[in-house]
């Protein structure tokens, strides 16, 4: 098991931290813990809505693939923690996780119910 922190957000007004299995993929982990993370393609790695910054435990994470390098190339802010959360699976090291503000915004998109009347 892995414990991953999504640090708090404009959509998510405090840290949330879980546990989640080893190889379960950083968008999975978000989806089934309600966590606002961005994935307009349906997390099939075709844009950049699930671009987040990993912020500690980075070096325990696999390499990036080339399809992720590129699609990555398209999104905003991109750091050298940069990774996508579709493509990017834990390892037994925790995780301290940041959405960045593109997913975010996505994520409210993809939620129109989520957007202040």
């Amino acid at each position: 098991m892995a414990r991953i922190t999504f640090l708090k957000n404009r959509l998510q007004p405090e840290d949330a931290t879980i546990d989640v299995a080893e190889g379960t993929t950083l968008l999975k982990a978000a989806q089934d813990n309600a966590i606002p993370l961005g994935h307009a393609c349906g997390g099939v790695c075709a844009c950049s809505t699930c671009h987040v910054y990993v912020r500690r435990g980075f070096d325990s994470l696999g390499e990036m693939e080339e399809d992720e390098s590129d699609i990555l190339d398209k999104a905003f802010g991109v750091l050298a923690v940069s990774r996508l959360g579709c493509q990017t699976k834990v390892a037994r090291t925790d995780l301290v996780v940041e959405i960045t503000p593109e997913s975010s915004q996505a994520y409210e998109n993809e939620h129109p119910e989520l957007k202040p009347k």
